[in-house]
């Protein structure tokens, strides 16, 4: 499931940057293939980035100002860096990926280089990233005077040759089935949907380009943009899949990171990724929501809802069996409210919202729930950024690693964990199993650890994260040596660093501008809870 979800569908990591020239191009080249690769022997991918990366350092970056229809005001400009599209072949095909900056506000001398952010996904875009700058978000105030802000579309993302696996206006069309199957019937119609969308990637995208939608080659392609933006060293911020990019870069290139940051961190062990990583996803999720669950029932006065989490549960089912009865609407069935409301246990941004229409609907304004769960046909815009977003999601998720092959195991795993974590379980499934008849050969993953070079890692996490549980940040802890790990406790917003934390924010903050952690772990109180 990836984080930054279209309505229409479930995400999970999901929803769900960019990084004179002769002394980068020294300094993109001069590391052996055993660093760059992070394991000894020759790597024809290791190599083909080196080739690409002092290509870049040499071509650099033709600034502009961003196209109109970007949504991005001046002073943030746009560019194109060229990347292999098959690092085994650096001389083949190439791809354009959109990056956009904005310079550091402070001085000259303040000046650190630059700060590239990956929000996730995997088929997030970071090209809203400097627009905390243009916005004045005060969270990150300080740290812009340091560094130029730098977002990037990951290869198949947005304006970064896009991938898609169907057509737009039937992907995000309502109401769809029911996640939760009532009968054998209904799981076969699920399989088939689910090849059928398989089999769409492979037509609509092309064999070529979907068999190179994998972690290792965006990190590869973060290398060549690090080297296009004129940056011996990568200073790189990740959420959520942004950080298991941030680890596979790390592993892959230790020796070019200065300053690394993850926030709501993967589990990077291999056998995690990504069939056991979405199964540990029902789990949390199950937590989080039974949490926005005792926050609405303790403000009942405002939402009247239930002065219990067993009574706004009520609630929820009664609501989902008036939708699978009749779409709210015509068009708003289970699939729509699951869609819909898991954004609460994804964000604490979400709870007053989710809330409110919840509550507008028990006192008998359906129209508010449709507003909101509904796909928008008009925005064709909009569903062409979800068509492409779930598929970029799946071609990575499913390429990047095996997954199990057998229907039986399946439906074993997803029956018995629904039984006790029902709210997102199936609908995950669903979403995940085109891996399951993948049309190209799917990789093994990296095995990320240490080696020479890399620097200090900050990872931050809540305890109570759904997407990316709390072991994941404690196995990369272990992963990479001399890390330090902030928990912030009994929270469990989805993204922690954009929040305002004091205990967090400044040791962000001290960490990318000057270099400095704590000596040990440190744990934080939480952050404020939402007020309705």
């Amino acid at each position: 499931m990836r984080d930054n979800r279209p309505k229409s569908r479930l995400l999970a990591l999901g929803s769900a940057g960019a990084l004179v020239t002769a002394t980068l191009i020294a300094g993109a080249v001069s590391a052996p293939a055993a660093s760059a690769a992070g394991r000894p022997g020759p790597d024809r991918e290791a190599k083909g980035a080196e080739i690409a990366a002092a290509r870049a350092a040499e071509a650099g970056i033709d600034w502009k100002d961003c196209p109109a229809d970007w949504g991005l005001e001046k002073p943030i400009q746009c560019g194109w860096v060229s990347v292999p599209l098959d690092y085994a072949h650096p001389y083949g095909k190439q791809i354009q990926l959109a990056v956009d900056r904005i310079g550091n506000t402070g001085t000259k001398e303040e000046r650190q280089g630059a700060l590239v952010y990956n929000p996730g996904g995997p088929g997030g875009s970071g090209l809203r990233f400097p627009r905390r700058v243009t916005t004045k978000n005060p969270v990150w105030a300080n740290v812009s005077k340091a560094y130029d802000f730098v977002g990037f579309d990951p290869r198949g993302v947005g304006h970064s040759a896009p991938i898609s696996c169907a057509d737009p206006q039937e992907f995000v069309k309502a109401p769809k089935m029911d996640p939760v199957p009532d009968t054998e019937a209904d799981k076969t119609a699920q399989r088939k949907l689910a090849r059928e969308y398989a089999d769409g990637c492979l037509e609509r995208t092309g064999q070529a380009m979907l068999q190179q939608m994998t972690t290792p080659n965006t990190a590869r392609d973060l290398d060549v943009i690090r080297a296009a933006l004129g940056e011996k060293k990568l200073n790189y911020l990740g959420v959520s899949y942004g950080t298991y990019l941030g680890a596979v870069y790390g592993t892959l290139f230790p020796g070019h990171l200065r300053r690394m940051i993850v926030d709501s961190v993967v589990n990077p062990a291999r056998e995690n990724i990504w069939y056991q990583a979405n199964l540990g996803q029902d789990i949390a999720f199950e937590g989080r929501w039974k949490d926005w669950e005792d926050w609405v029932a303790a403000n009942d006065a405002t939402f009247h809802l239930g002065t219990t989490r067993d009574a706004v549960q009520a609630k929820w089912l009664q609501l989902r069996a008036t939708a699978k009865k009749s779409p709210i609407g015509g068009v708003v069935g289970p699939a729509e409210l699951i869609a819909f409301f898991q954004s609460a246990p994804y964000y604490d941004s979400s709870w007053v919202p989710v809330a409110t229409v919840f509550a507008k609907y028990v006192a008998g304004d359906t129209q508010a729930l449709v507003d909101a769960a509904a796909p928008d046909m008009s925005d064709t815009a909009g569903n062409i950024s979800a068509e492409n977003g779930n598929a970029v999601y799946t071609a990575v998720e499913c390429t990047d690693a095996k997954w199990p092959t057998s229907w039986k195991k399946w439906d074993k795993d997803n029956t018995e964990l629904n039984k006790s974590y029902p709210f997102m379980t199936w609908a995950n499934a669903w979403m995940n199993l085109p891996c399951a008849t993948w049309p190209v050969q799917q990789q093994t993953p990296v095995d990320v650890r240490t080696h020479k070079g890399l620097p200090q890692v900050l990872i931050v996490q809540s305890t109570r994260d759904a997407a990316t549980p709390y072991e994941g940040a404690v196995e990369l802890h272990k992963r990479f040596q001399g890390s330090r790990l902030i928990t912030e406790k009994a929270a469990g917003s989805h993204g922690v660093t954009g929040l305002v934390n004091p205990c967090i924010n400044q040791r962000v903050e001290s960490y990318l501008i000057d270099g400095k952690l704590d000596g040990a772990d440190v744990t934080c109180d939480p952050h404020a809870t939402p007020k309705p």
